[in-house]
């Protein structure tokens, strides 16, 4: 069992500070030992009040776990005092393991988590230390003096915060408006990582990131590498956000990928589809359903029914059980999907009829469509016509067809966020 070491405050409200941590890293299978800076009272909503504990206590506790331990990174959170940020910088160089840096200094409510001069002493003390250092927008422009609100302004910040001592910078890019994308410098090189903008602000993401990258880092793995494994379990997080409170949601730090869940929910809505699914409706190519992990970006971590649902007979019937990677088509389209909204995460195709889609339309559901003849040359039909339908429509569409081509069948598509709720689709249009 690999061990990471935090050093950060506590929120009473859950979300953020030293619980997110340490759900974010039994996440991974990994052991968070702790060192607590501060207690804060705190809610969903705002902070009530902070209490910093003396430099002694903080001293005491990092050198207890460092002592007996077998510490692999160490992530800092909030550390509100000079004091604090000295001893922590002065008990941790004793510590040749990477070092992660998220130097908080205001609460996802708005509220302060830091005495005057945190800032400084940050710069003096601990960056220098750091084998990343992860700010966001508002900690890049403090510990700079310089507006950070565009991604040649991140860029800048990031070179700017390099030069004060840490191996790399994470600007990231939560707060930007329009397009979402982290900034990562490491001295020579920069690199890019864009992702899907959520709609919410959540309490605790900043913590769940930089504890999960962290985490990466003691297994081993590379820089890069963490940040990427990072960002696709914080995404993760975020489309499995919950409400706690009357005020932000809470990012959901201990997820974990449930493949088991993912199983039965197909096989359950494969049931249920064949309870009420006339063989009139599958296609010659059959009917395949299927449901992504909410990280999945390739097509191994998409369970889809193996060899499809075929017509026998007077009847429609799976061929075999849900499995991990047994579709390329449907995997292809829902992955597609997922790239407009992670959320969407099931879908399946059934026979083209015109009916078909007027019910869908009359039943209030939202269509999308594309033209086999505009498909540009050696792309992938399903991944380009679900993304050209989905940039064409008015509203994220639920449903999707095309009229087909030279050797290529009409089919229509539903897609929705789990398979019963695509059943459910497919029911109020097949059997109204």
């Amino acid at each position: 069992m690999r061990t990471v070491l935090v050093v950060a405050g506590s929120d009473s409200g859950g979300g953020a500070g030293i619980q997110a941590d340490l759900k974010a890293l039994a996440a991974l299978d990994v052991h968070g030992a702790t060192a607590l800076t501060a207690v804060t009272a705190q809610n969903t909503q705002e902070v009530v009040a902070t209490e910093p504990l003396s430099v002694e206590t903080v001293r005491a506790q990092i050198q207890a776990v460092r002592d007996d331990l077998d510490v692999r990174a160490t992530k800092t959170g909030m550390l509100y005092s000079p004091p604090i940020v000295k001893v922590v910088a002065e008990e941790l160089a004793s510590l040749d393991t990477p070092l992660v840096v998220d130097p908080v200094l205001v609460a996802a409510s708005g509220s302060s988590l830091h005495a005057s001069g945190l800032p400084e002493a940050l710069q003096e003390h601990l960056l220098p230390m750091a084998t990343l250092l992860t700010p966001n927008l508002h900690e890049a422009e403090t510990l700079t003096g310089a507006p950070v609100r565009e991604i040649q302004e991140m860029k800048d910040a990031a070179q700017a915060l390099h030069a004060l001592g840490p191996e790399a910078v994470l600007v990231k890019g939560g707060h930007l408006e329009g397009e979402l994308v982290d900034i990562l410098y490491d001295g020579t090189s920069f690199r890019s990582f864009p992702g899907h903008r959520y709609r919410n602000e959540l309490h605790g993401s900043g913590c769940a990131y930089a504890s999960t990258i962290a985490g990466y880092l003691a297994l081993g793995r590379g820089l890069s590498e963490s940040i990427q494994a990072a960002r696709k379990r914080v995404a993760a997080g975020f489309a499995t956000a919950y409400a706690v409170g009357q005020g932000l949601r809470l990012i959901n730090a201990g997820y974990t990928e449930d493949r088991w869940q993912v199983w039965t929910a197909v096989r359950d809505a494969t049931e249920e589809l064949l309870g009420f699914l006339g063989p009139d409706l599958v296609p010659e190519v059959g009917i395949n359903l299927g449901y992504a992990l909410p990280t999945a970006d390739t097509l191994e971590e998409v369970c889809a029914i193996t060899g499809r649902i075929v017509r026998i007979g007077k009847r429609s019937a799976a061929v075999g059980p849900p499995a991990f990677g047994a579709s390329r088509h449907v995997a292809r389209i829902i992955l597609a999907a997922m790239q407009f909204d992670p959320a969407s995460r099931s879908a399946m195709n059934l026979r083209y009829d015109e009916g078909l889609v007027a019910r869908a339309r009359a039943a209030g559901l939202e269509i999308g469509t594309f033209d086999r003849k505009d498909e540009p040359a050696e792309s992938e039909t399903m991944e380009w016509g679900t993304r050209e339908a989905i940039r064409q429509a008015e509203a994220f569409p639920e449903v999707i067809y095309d009229l087909g081509g030279p050797g290529k069948v009409p089919m229509v598509r539903f897609l929705g966020a789990s398979p019963s709720e695509v059943v459910e689709r497919v029911r109020k249009v097949v059997a109204p």
